[in-house]
């Protein structure tokens, strides 16, 4: 069901690691719920890092313990990704491990979630016959209960997808955290269905969670000492609540409905003024419901950060209607010209697809061409995989030669780094407010952080004077294509 409009007050809860080190108990000795270790590995997107939390959150409750090291565990789960296939690889080498580890550790549980679960799970339980537990994206709340019939000696399954499970009133607990930045979800699922993408049938139709719940789940963690969240959907745009139950077209509900809807631009304001000091990001827009309301709100609040995330995948209109993107090259770039009129120094970075199905070398150099034209800050580029079971799977043909792939991912990277290594020398001399998130991996006598446009920049100092979660005005000096270096000033 759907969460009420009630508010929800959520306590953010931390990781109990009090139960590392303690001698393995046997399963027979003891009942499931009772003080098992769980371990658990997340790969893919940030949707799947928030699951993860929210599945640690659902077995403290039922009583078990988290630990960091596997070896020590009796419930071993990975969280996975099925978006391409390198990802999948990377999971059941992973797995191959821990199998290996279950030789020594017969009663070790081994558990798959999230989407290759949902796309493999017969695959994986019966035929390949490597794991304990399959459980989908929306089967979270039944694992204690698929744990159990593990425990039995039974295999257990639930992949079953949702059109209401948003697990809004579950306080996920940080795995991992540095205490400063932390993931919201705020909708679950994906209706695009792009040509090449799996996510629709692994994470089911698109549903919006409750909005107080959302901005009780922040207010707590900014109460916590976090001073920056995320709010994550697979399209964060489409976002839609009208106190009556699963996503609709915002054009087909009533004017009653349309009155009393709270639509992204709506929520991004809720957050904002939860506290100026708390940094509001989001993460991933769809170009084709990037909407020129939630521009302005961005400009309006000086707390959501200038950066988006507007992923193109193509420059080619003709790739882009083959992968049922819903624009055009043209609109696209309509859409970077709205964001640069309203916001001119925002940030922003795209997905792109090398090598889609027919791509030729005029559709590749429109993509590069659309790479100069808008200049992006950072990428996330990759050659296509075929995927199982989606649109281009059926209909289209593979046809493009891995080499062909691989030479035009290079090119298209190479300029890329070009690009980044541009906007980062425009930045020296620049002073940024950035939000300390800790120690540079590099040197313990230098901290990091990002400023307002999503970029990492370091800086001596040292976190006794400057904690994580603090503010500090740095002045950029130098730079590589991934990084600002700077120190700090008063301002």
């Amino acid at each position: 069901m759907y969460e009420s409009d009630a508010k929800i007050n959520i306590p953010v809860k931390q990781i109990d690691e009090s139960r590392q080190g303690e001698p393995f108990q046997r399963k027979e000795d003891r009942p499931f719920d009772a003080s098992g270790l769980y371990y658990i590995e997340s790969y893919g997107c940030q949707m799947n890092f928030s699951d993860s939390e929210i599945v640690a959150s659902i077995l403290s409750d039922a009583g078990m313990h988290h630990t960091t090291d596997y070896h020590a565990a009796d419930v071993i789960l990975i969280n996975t990704c099925a978006i391409r296939d390198n990802a999948e690889q990377r999971v059941r080498n992973r797995l191959a491990q821990f199998q290996a580890l279950k030789k020594e550790k017969r009663n070790l549980t081994i558990g798959v979630l999230g989407c290759m679960a949902e796309r493999l799970k017969k695959k994986l339980l019966e035929e390949e016959k490597i794991v304990d537990v399959v459980a989908g994206p929306d089967a979270y709340r039944d694992l204690p209960k698929l744990l159990a019939t593990a425990d039995e000696g039974q295999k257990a399954i639930n992949t079953l997808l949702s059109r209401e499970e948003t697990y809004g009133d579950i306080s996920p607990v940080r795995l991992q955290s540095n205490g400063v930045s932390a993931f919201i979800s705020i909708m679950r699922g994906c209706d695009n269905m792009c040509s090449f993408c799996v996510v629709p049938f692994t994470r089911g139709r698109e549903r919006s969670r409750q909005p107080d719940s959302i901005v009780s789940e922040a207010r707590a963690l900014f109460e916590a000492g976090y001073r920056e969240v995320t709010l994550l959907g697979q399209n964060v745009d489409s976002y839609l609540w009208f106190g009556g139950g699963a996503k609709k077209d915002f054009g087909k509900l009533s004017a009653e409905e349309q009155g009393r809807a709270i639509r992204f631009a709506d929520l991004l304001a809720l957050v904002a003024e939860v506290s100026p000091e708390l940094r509001i990001r989001f993460s991933t827009s769809n170009p084709q419901d990037m909407t020129r309301d939630v521009i302005e709100t961005m400009a309006r609040y000086e707390n959501i950060c200038n950066y988006i995330h507007l992923p193109v995948q193509s420059g080619s209109s003709r790739m882009l209607k083959k992968m049922n993107r819903g624009y055009s090259r043209e609109e696209y770039l309509e859409k970077i010209g709205m964001i640069r009129s309203i916001i001119p120094d925002c940030g922003i970075s795209s997905d792109i697809i090398a090598g889609f199905c027919s791509e030729s070398e005029e559709d590749h150099r429109l993509t590069l061409s659309i790479m100069e034209e808008v200049k992006y800050d950072m990428n996330y580029m990759f050659y296509y995989s075929e995927r199982p079971g989606t649109l281009a799977a059926r209909k289209y043909e593979d046809d493009v030669p891995l080499e062909v792939k691989k030479r035009r991912l290079s090119e298209i990277i190479e300029l890329q780094q070009k690009h980044s290594l541009e906007h980062n020398r425009q930045d020296a001399g620049k002073t940024f407010k950035v939000l300390v998130e800790g120690l540079s991996k590099k040197s313990r006598e230098e901290l990091a952080g990002r400023n307002d446009q999503n970029k990492m920049i370091v800086f001596r100092g040292s976190l006794s004077e400057y904690p994580a979660g603090s503010y500090v005005n740095v002045k950029v000096d130098d730079c590589s294509s991934a990084t600002l270096m700077g120190h700090i000033v008063s301002k």
